[in-house]
């Protein structure tokens, strides 16, 4: 079998053009040219940076008449690149991100060469000063970002994930639209067997955000919680996670009551609305997850 082909795919509401000109730029850089480029304008026209440079491989521009989300977006061009058929491996990447390093689908294509149960990987996200938030790191705990390894979970702002992987398991949750689709992709995936390794040389740089900068963080994030639970855990497992996200929650935000206000709308919001198909993880998967550092009531 000869080396994975990848494809780099980018989502964008058409609202950071020279963030997307400076990113397609750094893709073009890459000693290890991409297939093919899907660029997505979630429920807007897109420019001509989709159209104007200079880029290695075929570049495709998918214009949706509605924002369908992050998941949504990501797989309108997973649909796209199954239809071509030429694809092995897509790399995602935020629209504001930037590939500082010229090796990184070179790295990506040798470490898929290497293992051909590597389902996800995930890449490291990092400032303009090299600094990477916690949560950006996919351990619990004050992690070392530079630590790779295999892991429970990946980052959505850039990662590359096996087309195979993708036909087994199913697409993101696309009703989701934001928040936690990253860890129902992940735990689907370690559930059919595949791999999840973080490999923090492969760099995306990123600017500082805080997730809570989107109106409406606090009450989608609680909604996909127990939808997340609901759908992936085993039934036991579904309260005890709940509560303990519950008091996460109310120890970190509870300075702000109109988000905790929306946060337990959400919530309830997650409980009484339908979580779509529900197939729960098996308990080795349990054990495998809370073996690699993470069990997923938390």
């Amino acid at each position: 079998m000869g080396a994975p082909r990848i494809a780099v795919a980018v989502v964008t509401m058409g609202n950071r053009l020279e963030e997307v000109d400076a990113l397609l730029e750094s893709v073009a850089k890459q000693d290890v040219p991409p297939e093919r480029i899907v660029i997505v304008g979630n429920g807007c026209p897109l420019p001509e940076f989709a159209r104007r440079l200079s880029l290695p491989g075929e570049v495709t521009p998918i214009e949706l008449d509605e924002n369908l989300g992050c998941p949504g977006g990501r797989n309108a061009a997973i649909a796209r690149l199954r239809e071509f058929g030429d694809v092995d491996v897509v790399v995602e990447l935020d629209d504001d991100g930037l590939l500082v390093d010229a090796d990184v689908l070179r790295r990506v294509r040798d470490l898929y060469t290497a293992d051909d149960r590597l389902g996800i990987v995930g890449f490291r996200i990092a400032d303009e000063h090299g600094e990477t938030q916690q949560r950006h790191v996919p351990r619990l705990g004050a992690s070392d970002p530079l630590r790779g390894g295999y892991v429970t979970g990946f980052l959505g702002g850039g990662h590359a994930l096996r087309m195979a992987m993708l036909d087994e398991i199913g697409d993101w949750p696309a009703e989701f639209f934001f928040a936690h689709e990253e860890t129902d992709l992940a735990w689907r995936a370690a559930d059919a067997g595949w791999r999840i390794l973080y490999a923090p040389e492969l760099l995306l740089q990123h600017p500082k955000t805080s997730p809570a900068r989107h109106a409406i963080y606090y009450r989608v994030n609680a909604r996909n919680r127990v939808w997340l639970a609901r759908r992936r855990l085993p039934l036991p497992l579904v309260p005890v996670h709940l509560a303990v996200w519950v008091l996460l929650t109310v120890v970190r935000n509870r300075s702000s009551r109109a988000g905790l206000r929306a946060w337990f709308g959400g919530f309830v919001e997650g409980v009484r609305e339908s979580a779509g198909e529900r197939r729960p993880m098996r308990w080795r998967t349990v054990w495998r997850l809370t073996r690699l550092g993470r069990p997923p009531v938390i």
